[in-house]
């Protein structure tokens, strides 16, 4: 993990930083928002941000496996939340099962504030806000993607997600 992290760096830098500030605000409003001038997104940036709608359709029709196809399939995956780091694809989809058993569990999630940093042509970094709607509350909270482009598309790699209390 520590050579990928100094690999994004010097992409990073050598790059330019490509994307940044170039963010996907779910609302349409904010300092990014389109009406403010915000550039058209890449089409690195538009096939992330599908995986992420992707995501989300899944996550709110009950289909946690339809979920982790956002994810790299490998067992250099990691997760980072409260309950401290899981590795392996298999760890972090054996972790949504445990959390999430059910759909009422579930609920409707929501992405927003979506920010998305392209590092180098197969390297991108996402941080945004979730939101569960559910009968009785409305966890939320905030996440770190880190994504990388296979054969195949834009995978999650890593994900830092934590719970945040109040707006």
């Amino acid at each position: 993990m520590k050579s990928l992290c100094r690999v994004l760096f010097v992409a990073a830098l050598a790059s330019g930083i490509e994307g940044v500030g170039a963010g996907f605000p779910s609302t349409g409003s904010g300092p990014r928002a389109k009406s403010r001038g915000k550039p058209a997104p890449t089409a690195r940036e538009a096939a992330i941000r599908a995986v992420l709608e992707a995501q989300v359709a899944a996550w709110n029709n009950g289909e946690l496996d339809g979920f982790m196809k956002g994810y790299w399939n490998s067992p250099a995956t990691t997760f980072a939340g409260a309950a401290g780091l899981k590795r392996g694809w298999q760890a972090v989809l054996e972790r949504y099962r445990h959390d999430y058993p059910d759909r009422q569990v579930m609920g409707k999630l929501e992405f927003s504030a979506l920010e998305v940093t392209v590092l180098a042509p197969d390297a991108a970094l996402v941080i945004g806000r979730w939101r569960l709607e559910r009968a009785h509350d409305r966890p939320g909270g905030v996440f770190t993607l880190v994504f990388r482009k296979f054969p195949d598309g834009w995978r999650i790699i890593h994900d830092h997600t934590s719970v945040v209390n109040g707006p």
